[in-house]
């Protein structure tokens, strides 16, 4: 299959903080979009600009010839995919799926081999970036699944985000993205640690940022999140509550595997206080307020 913005319908179900953007960015490419979400204001503005609005998972997979997912959590996915309404049983044999959404390991290869059985190609590609990445096209996308179908898509893949890696077979992606998460996990407890101890110390966080985020103590989390901590935005450009999912997911695989993970341990039950402190719904940055409170 040779995709093209003349040719190819592509359907994207999702469009929350990250995924409008992703599907925007499809959608001024000149692809024919078709949206389904399951809060339709959601895809308000999409629809305007010339979407297909579907009222169900299945009638927006009868359409397409691709299938773009980013929802919340694993059981989100599993019943999009695998439920008698879902997208395997609705999809022509040809089409692919790329879900998107950072979910298990175990559940991407069971959606591939599921999928492979009635003639789809699926791959997993969860990314990185948060809102701004998402926003910018600047996303980093690992995939998971095979090597063709990869290269088939990844036109699609550059629309979204500039660091496109093809990881390995079925479930990488996912676990690719588990790598991701824990090495997120403990370095938001350094950040916010850090711009703490610079108030409590007497000192111009804003200041100390400009000193410590190009050197040795520098990362993504410092430069775009750390801004926000000072600031007291706590809006979510990446929800607490999908973190949680994503730190739940790591420490299950890790076990599996037989790893410890102390780190993402502590970083799991930091943010699991602040989610009984009612922060669900908030940005990963409001880990600040379990160091200090504005």
């Amino acid at each position: 299959m040779t995709i093209s913005s003349e040719q190819t319908a592509v359907g994207f179900i999702g469009t929350g903080v990250m995924g409008k953007s992703m599907a925007g960015h499809i959608q001024q490419a000149g692809y024919k979009l078709h949206v389904y979400t399951r809060t339709a204001e959601k895809a308000q503005q999409l629809v305007e600009q010339g979407a297909v609005w579907h009222e169900t998972p299945a009638s927006l997979a009868a359409a397409c010839q691709v299938i773009i997912t980013m929802v919340g959590y694993p059981q989100d996915v599993e019943e999009i995919y695998l439920g008698e309404d879902g997208i395997i049983a609705n999809s022509a044999a040809g089409t692919y799926l790329i879900d998107m959404t950072t979910s298990s390991p175990q559940l991407a290869e069971k959606i591939y081999e599921e999928a492979a059985a009635k003639g789809l190609h699926a791959l997993d590609a969860p990314v990185s970036g948060g809102d701004i990445g998402a926003r910018d096209a600047k996303l980093s996308i690992m995939v998971g699944g095979h090597a063709a179908d990869f290269e088939t898509m990844t036109p699609l893949f550059q629309l979204m985000g500039t660091n496109i890696v093809h990881q390995g077979t079925a479930g990488a992606g996912q676990h690719t993205k588990m790598c991701n998460q824990i090495a997120i996990a403990s370095n938001m407890i350094g950040v916010a640690e850090a711009l703490a101890y610079a108030k409590t110390s007497g000192l111009d966080p804003e200041t100390v940022l400009k000193s410590i985020e190009t050197g040795a103590a520098g990362s993504w989390s410092l430069s775009n999140l750390g801004p926000r901590m000072i600031g007291g935005n706590f809006e979510p450009g990446f929800y607490v509550k999908h973190f949680i999912k994503d730190m739940r997911i790591a420490l299950e695989s890790a076990k599996e595997m037989g790893l410890k993970t102390p780190g993402l341990t502590l970083a799991e039950s930091v943010y699991e206080q602040l989610s009984k402190l009612g922060y669900d719904e908030k940005g990963t940055q409001v880990i600040y307020k379990h160091f200090i409170e504005e």
